[in-house]
């Protein structure tokens, strides 16, 4: 069996010089930057408390919403790219910009009216306390 070579259409980067590649690569790279993002979102839970840690670099508190309704938290905002016209030509943008939002449904035994949220260094951290009448115990065998 004779393997024969697969080029994709249009990425013939031997007939091209190198700065038009890396030309054709930069812009790529700019051109197919997303409008919206999903945050990494890191859940646990202690005997009396959920933790939620969101990681939102770059945003300011301002711009983050944190809504409660029928026992699902909803995490949304916007990470806004400010493109500065100071002569400066962007090569690549990995950072996704754009609008998010999260969803979570929050199981029975919590009380709604206990969330705290703060944010610090860019992590949205949220406690959640569970109600103490639904709480697992440990029952003394007598």
């Amino acid at each position: 069996m004779t393997l024969i070579k697969y080029n994709q259409p249009g990425r013939d980067i031997f007939g091209k010089r190198f700065s038009d590649i890396m030309d054709e690569f930069f812009n790529d790279a700019v051109a197919t930057r997303q409008t919206s993002f999903a945050p990494s979102i890191d859940i646990s839970e202690t005997d009396k408390q959920y933790l939620i840690d969101v990681e939102l670099p770059g945003i300011s508190k301002e711009d983050i919403d944190l809504n409660i309704e029928n026992n699902t938290l909803t995490i949304s905002g916007e990470r806004k790219f400010e493109k500065k016209e100071d002569g400066k030509q962007y090569h690549r943008v990995e950072s996704h910009y754009g609008s998010f939002s999260r969803s979570f449904t929050l199981p029975d035994n919590v009380k709604t009216d206990s969330i705290n949220a703060t944010y610090n260094n860019g992590i949205l951290n949220i406690t959640v306390d569970k109600s103490e009448q639904q709480m697992k115990k440990q029952i003394k065998i007598k």
